[in-house]
């Protein structure tokens, strides 16, 4: 049911999953060696990422962390942040944007995943361009 839901944005797999709360969740997969978004902070958004499986490299104010499988960061608003998966192995993960309202970006700014060639045209020039034209609209302020 949740599949209709799948797109793939700037090279991960996002599902995003309807809530009663006030917040979206949305469990994600990201391949080996698959960079994240620019480095950027949300002024309204407290963001959580729990690593299901594998490992992914974040960036938080300067620091550099390798979170693994079981483990967890928060993300307060106003931090400067970013991750990649840069392993040999898949890694999946949840994310959790509080207040409701970032899985737009999702929705907009991803390629569905039975299109085809989703994961190229998800890393396309084109979107790429739409993403920093646009991110401010989404609460997504890229910095550097």
């Amino acid at each position: 049911m949740q599949a209709n839901n799948t797109k793939w944005v700037l090279g991960h797999k996002i599902t995003t999953h309807d809530t009663s709360g006030d917040y979206d969740l949305m469990m994600a997969e990201t391949p080996p060696r698959v960079p994240g978004p620019p480095p950027h902070l949300h002024r309204s958004f407290k963001e959580s990422f729990l690593i299901v499986e594998g490992e992914m490299e974040f960036m938080v104010n300067g620091e550099t962390k390798v979170l693994k499988a079981g483990k967890s960061i928060d993300i307060p608003p106003g931090t400067l942040h970013t991750f990649g998966n840069k392993s040999n192995q898949v890694c999946k993960w949840i994310n959790i944007h509080s207040p409701k309202g970032f899985r737009a970006f999702f929705e907009q700014m991803g390629v569905a995943a039975d299109e085809a060639n989703a994961v190229e045209r998800s890393i396309s020039e084109e979107i790429i361009d739409n993403v920093v034209r646009t991110a401010a609209d989404y609460d997504m302020i890229i910095q550097g």
